[in-house]
């Protein structure tokens, strides 16, 4: 892998995190309804389940890619055409009320813990969303296995950098996702990059 498609998976995956999914709304109601002594323990999460995510993609997925060229082509064009369909649902997607929502029950740091590492390491869109970005940036002729742990690895690195900043603004986070102009931007972004990445996919040649 060289480092002009590492620094373009680095890229591409810090747009994708900066949109909000269900770990990140996660993260936020929980830094806002339980105080700052939360935030540790949710950004340890995040980075435990994410990797759990990737671990869970990564077992066979690097197996099945060194072993045939066939089956590198199947992923890809499963995998684009996976992307793409995203990116166009959530380009048509509306503009829904926010799902943060202010958690009034009393809830150890602990169990906070174990939530937020669920939402995000069995989520199975995440791990097939794995599956099928990953591979995007992959060089079939160079080591499969060793490429998919380094973009791995990265990808942990900037969703806990990620985590972070979103629990440590917490407050800005939720009043920035309760506006319906940044919704629509975050819709526009997401779905154009992932609309992108499954067209790259599709027309990629190897």
């Amino acid at each position: 892998m060289n480092t002009e498609m590492w620094l373009a998976f680095t890229l591409a995956s810090t747009i994708l995190l900066i949109i909000p999914g269900p770990t990140i709304l996660t993260v936020i109601s929980y830094s806002i309804s339980h105080g700052y002594k939360t935030k540790l323990p949710l950004i340890i999460a995040v980075a435990l389940g994410d990797s759990t995510a990737l671990a869970l993609s990564l077992l066979g997925l690097g197996a099945l890619l060194a072993e045939s060229a066939f089956w590198f082509q199947v992923v890809k064009w499963v995998g684009g055409l996976y992307l793409l369909f995203l990116g166009i649902r959530l380009l048509r997607a509306g503009i829904k009320p926010s799902e943060i929502h202010q958690e009034t029950e009393h809830a150890s740091r602990r169990k906070l813990f174990i939530n937020t590492y669920l939402v995000t390491a069995l989520n199975p869109k995440g791990i097939v969303f794995f599956v099928a970005f990953l591979p995007l940036f992959i060089d079939a002729n160079s080591n499969v296995t060793h490429q998919l742990w380094i973009l791995a690895l990265t990808f942990v690195a900037l969703a806990t950098f990620n985590a972070t900043l979103y629990a440590v603004f917490a407050g800005k986070a939720r009043q920035l996702l309760s506006s319906a102009k940044t919704q629509r931007v975050f819709n526009f972004t997401g779905g154009s990059l992932l609309s992108v990445a499954g067209f790259w996919a599709l027309s990629a040649k190897h």
